[in-house]
């Protein structure tokens, strides 16, 4: 095992507990979420599940539809499922909800900035992308469909049911979908493994998806 199979698997793991505890973060600040967020906040507060474990079923359920779209996952992507759901709810445990506005926004700030320095964290490490990332690129080669409108349409469709379900949908809903583009793309090359030198075949991720959010 050379010392950047090394870096790739801590970088993986840090990433991904990273983006589940920011996740925590912009929960607990009620301001809004993502729409993946608001379906697993809408689908939780419905059920009676905790969350955490309502994103890992999510997350496997999302797997499952790449099977139809021949998508294969990488290491990244099954830890992606396993992961992020139980790192969220550490923060919802740690973290307590703001009563005043500016905290709530500080924490959301917080969550959303340490989101996408996580997503560049994880991704970097080229094991695999998150299973919805892979939903959505697997649908732009099955069918055809440009990505923008894959991601476009499978975001309205999650957004709306996690709203009738409950889920929080607010200004920092709008945030995510503004903001979170343009700084993943500033934290992705930064992290990027493949910045060292070339990477041992037996460890570059078979998923093709290589860029996205979770």
């Amino acid at each position: 095992m050379t010392w950047i199979t090394v870096r790739r698997a801590v970088q993986l793991l840090v990433g991904l507990f990273c983006y589940g505890f920011a996740i925590g973060m912009m929960i607990q600040a009620h301001l809004g979420v993502s729409p993946w967020d608001v379906l697993g906040q809408g689908a939780a507060r419905s059920s009676g599940i905790p969350f955490g474990v309502v994103t890992v079923l999510i997350g496997a359920l999302v797997l499952l539809l790449w099977i139809p779209l021949r998508q294969k996952p990488g290491i990244g992507t099954v830890l992606n499922v396993l992961m992020i759901g139980p790192s969220a709810e550490v923060c919802i445990a740690l973290v307590s909800v703001p009563e005043q506005l500016w905290a709530k926004v500080l924490l959301f700030t917080g969550g959303l900035v340490l989101l996408a320095a996580a997503t560049g964290i994880y991704l970097g490490a080229r094991l695999g992308p998150g299973p919805r990332d892979g939903l959505m690129t697997g649908m732009h080669r099955r069918f055809g469909w440009p990505v923008w409108a894959a991601r476009t349409g499978i975001e309205v469709g999650v957004l709306s049911a996690g709203w009738a379900l409950g889920g929080t949908v607010g200004l920092g809903t709008v945030a995510f979908a503004l903001l979170v583009g343009p700084m993943v793309s500033r934290t992705m090359p930064f992290f990027d493994i493949r910045a060292l030198g070339p990477l041992p075949d037996v460890s570059r991720p078979r998923s093709v998806g290589q860029d996205g959010i979770a």
